[in-house]
């Protein structure tokens, strides 16, 4: 079998089925994981947690914060190359800024743009 998200060669036991296609099982789990950046709760749990233990980022976190407060806004695509990240790797760091409210999203001339909160 063959994984459909990474196109890796499958043994049929070991392939997992999600919408009718067939994964390896780290295609399928990043499948069942989908990056949600707009989360009240997690929002509120980290502006609860930043109040009381303060922001502790981790290195590549600070990297990626460092990068947008200093161009002032980013594109994705340019930002992941920047940190040598792939796409979704940067989204998931995203997210973690977003909910601390550190970070945002914004679209400017039909393109998604990482700013400052």
């Amino acid at each position: 079998m063959i994984c459909k998200g990474c196109g890796s060669a499958v043994e049929p036991e070991e392939a997992r089925e999600h919408g009718g296609a067939a994964y390896c099982e780290d295609c399928y789990l990043d499948t069942q994981s989908q990056v949600k950046t707009c989360d009240p709760w997690a929002v509120h749990l980290a502006k609860s947690d930043k109040s009381r233990t303060g922001v502790q980022l981790t290195p590549r976190q600070q990297k990626f914060y460092d990068l947008v407060m200093s161009r002032g806004e980013i594109p994705i695509p340019q930002a992941a190359q920047a940190m040598n990240l792939s796409e979704e790797d940067l989204r998931r760091e995203f997210a973690t800024l977003r909910h601390l409210e550190l970070l945002r999203g914004t679209r400017k001339d039909g393109q998604i743009l990482l700013v400052p909160f």
